[in-house]
C-alpha cells in the first residue's frame, strides 16, 4: 500500500512538472543576475518571471516562486547575494497561475516559510490549480498544491523585520491577484516601490456573461482604479516585461542608479493595459442594432 500510495505522489509530482511545458516561453527559465534594486529590496528571478526578495533584521520575504523548475534557480540567485535561502519567512506570490506559484510547495519545504495568499486566489493555491475559475479542467495549468498559513484581504499589512507591505486587491486577471505597495530608502530618500500583479486579459478570459466568475468585468475595473490611484517611484511587477527588466538593468549596469524610479512608465503601462481591457470589453459586448 505504502508503495501505491508513493507511485501515485511521484506521478502527481511529474504531471505537474512536466505539464504546462508546452506553455513555457524560453524567457521564463533564462538565468538572469540577481542584484539590489533600492533599500533593501532584491531581484533573484528569471529573465521574464519575476521574483522579488526583501531582506530584513527578522528573515527574508519573497515575492513569487515560478515555475517548479524556479525554486533551484532563485536559490542560486539569492545565495550568490550572500544571503541564506533558509532565512526566507514569508512567501508571497503575485496570484494563482503556475508560471508564478508552480514553486510555493518547494520553496515551503526548503524554507519552511509561512505562506501568505490573498483570500480570493486561496482555493486555487491549495488545490494547485483544479478550482481556477478559467482552467480547473485543463492539467497543463495545474501545479502542485500548497497549504495557505494566512488568508490576506484588500488592504492588510505583511510586516517584517521593520518593513511593511500592502496588499492591494487588484482582481480580474484572478480573483486574487495582488498589488503589492511599499517604501524603500535610498541615498537618505524615500521611494514608493509598486509591484504589479497582473492587469492582463488573456485571449481565453470571458468578460460577459461569465457563469464561474460574474464580476470579472467590474474586478479589471476596479483593479486599474486602484492602480491610478497608487503613488509610484520604482515600477516592477509579476513580469520582467512589464517593467521593462532588461532595458533598465542594462541601464543599471552601465551606471544609472535610477534606471528602475520610473513613475512616467508605470503610468503609461497601466493606461495601455486599461485600453486593452476596455478594447478587449468592447468586442465581446453585444453588437447594438441601428436604429
Amino acid at each position: 500500500m505504502r508503495r501505491l500510495l508513493s507511485f501515485f505522489v511521484a506521478a502527481a509530482a511529474l504531471l505537474a512538472l512536466a505539464s504546462p511545458a508546452s506553455a513555457i516561453d524560453p524567457s521564463w527559465t533564462r538565468s538572469f543576475p540577481p542584484f539590489r534594486i533600492a533599500g533593501n529590496l532584491y531581484y533573484v528571478g528569471s529573465e521574464e518571471l519575476a521574483s522579488f526578495l526583501i531582506v530584513t533584521p527578522q528573515g527574508d520575504i519573497l515575492i513569487n516562486s515560478n515555475l517548479t523548475s524556479s525554486p533551484a534557480q532563485i536559490k542560486h540567485s539569492v545565495e550568490a547575494l550572500g544571503f541564506h535561502f533558509s532565512d526566507i519567512k514569508i512567501l508571497l506570490i503575485s496570484h494563482a497561475h503556475f508560471d508564478h506559484c508552480s514553486g510555493s510547495a518547494e520553496i515551503l519545504r526548503m524554507t519552511h516559510a509561512k505562506y501568505e495568499v490573498m483570500a480570493a486566489d486561496v482555493r486555487s493555491v491549495e488545490s494547485g490549480g483544479r478550482t481556477d475559475f478559467q482552467y480547473a479542467h485543463d492539467k497543463t495549468m495545474w501545479f502542485p498544491p500548497a497549504h495557505v498559513d494566512r488568508i490576506l484581504h484588500d488592504g492588510d499589512k505583511i510586516s517584517l523585520g521593520g518593513t511593511t507591505l500592502v496588499a492591494h486587491l487588484t482582481a480580474g486577471h484572478t480573483p486574487g491577484t495582488v498589488t503589492y505597495t511599499f517604501d524603500e530608502t535610498e541615498a537618505g530618500k524615500k521611494l514608493h516601490v509598486v509591484i504589479v500583479g497582473s492587469p492582463n486579459v488573456l485571449d481565453s478570459y470571458k468578460l460577459i456573461g461569465n457563469k464561474t466568475y460574474p464580476n470579472i468585468a467590474g474586478d479589471f475595473r476596479h483593479q486599474f482604479a486602484v492602480l491610478k490611484s497608487l503613488p509610484c517611484d520604482i515600477f516592477l511587477g509579476a513580469h520582467g516585461s512589464y517593467f521593462n527588466l532588461t532595458q533598465k538593468y542594462a541601464q543599471f549596469k552601465q551606471g544609472d542608479r535610477n534606471a528602475f524610479i520610473d513613475p512616467a512608465g508605470y503610468a503609461a503601462f497601466v493606461a495601455e493595459k486599461e485600453h486593452e481591457f476596455e478594447a478587449d470589453l468592447q468586442k465581446q459586448s453585444p453588437k447594438q442594432s441601428p436604429k
